[in-house]
């Protein structure tokens, strides 16, 4: 009898994760080597198929090339309607072109939507010279850029993607790669990301990517194309609060990435509901800082946090902030202070980094004296 009572007192719970299990959709099938959806107010997969495979990224690599350019015009060390010179090598780079010319100056600005728009490999290599002097030392740039991001399997030889034996990535770093572009220059984002067409040297030429035409929330990101990488897109459509992320590496043609990256988004948007648990910069929790100049700092996240989970399940989602103790001054804004644990209907769903929202500096002498006492006792 003690244990038909047992098992009828869990019951309950294994109904429940069954049903949780039932809901969850299964992700289509997509015609492609490599693909991945990607929530981004959390950062969490929806679904993939080899996301940590090697693959060839050609002209996804100009994500980086404009990540790196965004951060120069932002340091000031780069400006919009500076002249730059074009080279000789940026000339007679091959590949898509936005036909710039050897001898004369172009504006940045043109340059940076010749290379989003035209997906111009000239426009990269005048703006990688312009920021570093030379294609090489870029090169060396957008690999430090890459491990600070947290790309872990990437290694980019040019500014462009041109077929190289060292030049690869992944989808999941690519992922990355996309969600930090958005994340960090939203502005440059939304003002270049999203157009259809420019005209350079009365030559216009439409964007790749489109996307642009078949889906009005759809604003980016970015084709790619060789014949050892396939047809590559990374797409990014923004339907109410929810903002989602797809890779697609290695279909068979143009229309087919377009096809397949639409049926990503829509599988995502359609099985998913969307829950904001924090907005971006709202104080989850005020913790304890020891031997600070402030005895406190304010923790949460950087943008909206917003989790997916499937239909039906958004009022049983629970989250709980553990929080790294003894946090010790200095502690940076950005820096990760600690973890929020995620459950949905008592299951564990997931966990994510908590961020100081604010920097503390160090406590004068004393201070870190009475604290280091305390902290004996503690």
């Amino acid at each position: 009898m003690k244990i038909i009572a047992f098992l009828i007192a869990l019951l309950p719970a294994f109904l429940s994760s069954l049903v949780f299990a039932q809901q969850t959709p299964v992700p289509p099938a997509l015609a492609a080597k490599s693909w991945l959806l990607i929530e981004s107010g959390s950062g969490q997969t929806l679904a993939s198929q080899a996301p940590d495979e090697r693959l060839e990224p050609a002209s996804l690599t100009k994500l980086m090339t404009a990540y790196l350019t965004f951060a120069a015009l932002k340091q000031g060390t780069l400006k919009l309607d500076q002249g730059v010179n074009v080279s000789e090598k940026a000339w007679r780079t091959g590949g898509s072109k936005m036909f710039i010319r050897v001898g004369t100056q172009v504006p940045v600005e043109d340059l940076i939507k010749g290379m989003i728009v035209q997906s111009g490999n000239d426009a990269c290599v005048a703006l990688a010279e312009a920021i570093a002097g030379s294609e090489e030392n870029f090169a060396q740039m957008m690999n430090r850029e890459a491990q600070r991001l947290g790309m872990k399997a990437s290694s980019f030889r040019n500014s462009t993607g041109w077929p190289d034996p060292q030049h690869y990535t992944t989808a999941r770093d690519l992922a990355i790669l996309a969600g930090a572009l958005i994340r960090d220059f939203p502005e440059d984002y939304a003002k270049y990301y999203s157009i259809k067409e420019f005209r350079y040297n009365n030559i216009t030429q439409p964007n790749r990517n489109r996307l642009l035409w078949l889906d009005p929330t759809v604003d980016g990101v970015k084709t790619g194309h060789t014949e050892a990488a396939g047809y590559c897109l990374i797409s990014s459509s923004k339907r109410g609060p929810r903002r989602l992320l797809s890779v697609v590496l290695g279909t068979a043609s143009d229309a087919m990435r377009t096809q397949e990256s639409l049926k990503l988004l829509n599988y995502g948007f359609q099985f998913y509901d969307a829950v904001q648990l924090y907005a971006k910069d709202q104080a989850v929790s005020n913790l304890k800082v020891w031997k600070g100049a402030s005895p406190t700092l304010k923790a949460g996240f950087t943008s909206d946090f917003v989790l997916a989970v499937p239909k039906g399940f958004g009022p049983k989602v629970q989250a709980d902030l553990v929080s790294q103790q003894p946090l010790i001054a200095p502690v940076a804004a950005g820096q990760v202070v600690g973890t929020m644990k995620v459950s949905v209907d008592g299951k564990a769903h997931g966990e994510y980094p908590v961020v100081a929202l604010e920097t503390v500096p160090q406590a004068g002498i004393f201070g870190r004296a009475i604290d280091s006492v305390r902290l004996l006792f503690n």
